[in-house]
């Protein structure tokens, strides 16, 4: 994977500012995935007070790997080390491909801890949660790397990548400050929509700072924004038809 390449060389001793705006927006993203599951992940892992399937660990490693990782390509490309930054582009690949498997393992291994405590209708129908969040990112992500040779779309379709995961980072402080008391489950789907918004403000940071350095927002950011946007929105009336029960009941079907 070749990720935020700058598409302007910078001369002189001095660089501007702007060169590094998406390597602190990297950061930015690895920032919130870390702080997002400190309280529900993190922390209790390390207390020795969390306890999940191994395809939850792993599922979790894949996706810290992928901040790690995006926070250094974004930091080849903002030093100049752009052939370096093409190099290891294959790892970022095989990580997003990984990604994208244990996400959708991820989604069935919830659906059956759903069902092992009788609730095999609510966690089918949170499964569009994480499943249209990682086809969203895997859409984003091959786009991505079609477009390497436009520097322009490839380093905001990747960022874009990188902040249409976070929603799942930032709806845990709002599962910790914001659940009612009661035993666990899987949360209805509407909840997740503020949490996915609140993650879209960096997008909206990207979109201000196009505004400022190119006098409009990049066609990526609206057509993508418009496109998370229209996903998390209809993932709630999606939910509830029989066509997406008999889709993801299939897929747990097959999983027992």
């Amino acid at each position: 994977m070749t990720i935020l390449i700058e598409d302007r060389r910078v001369s002189g001793a001095v660089a501007s500012p702007a060169r590094y705006f998406y390597f602190n927006m990297a950061l930015a993203c690895a920032a919130v995935a870390f702080i997002g599951f400190a309280p529900t992940y993190f922390v209790p892992l390390a207390s020795g007070k969390f306890s999940a399937p191994a395809i939850i660990h792993l599922h979790g490693m894949v996706f810290f790997a992928w901040s790690i990782f995006f926070v250094f390509q974004a930091w080849l490309a903002s030093s100049g080390q752009v052939m370096r930054h093409r190099s290891v582009g294959l790892i970022g690949v095989s990580l997003a491909t990984t990604m994208t498997i244990f996400g959708v393992l991820a989604a069935i291994a919830s659906m059956k801890r759903a069902a092992a405590i009788g609730q095999a209708d609510a966690g089918i129908a949170f499964s569009i949660v994480p499943l249209t969040g990682i086809a969203a990112f895997a859409v984003i992500f091959a786009l991505g790397v079609a477009a390497v040779r436009d520097p322009e779309a490839h380093k905001r379709l990747m960022l874009l990548a990188g902040i249409s995961v976070l929603d799942a980072a930032v709806a845990r402080w709002f599962l910790t400050f914001l659940a009612p008391p009661g035993p666990a489950g899987p949360p209805p789907v509407v909840v997740t929509i503020p949490p996915a918004f609140v993650a879209y403000l960096l997008l909206v940071v990207a979109m201000v700072h196009d505004w400022r350095t190119r006098g409009r927002p990049h066609p990526v950011y609206v057509i993508g924004g418009i496109a998370l946007i229209a996903v998390k929105l209809l993932n709630l009336p999606i939910s509830e038809t029989q066509a997406w029960h008999a889709f993801a009941g299939g897929l747990l079907a097959m999983a027992q």
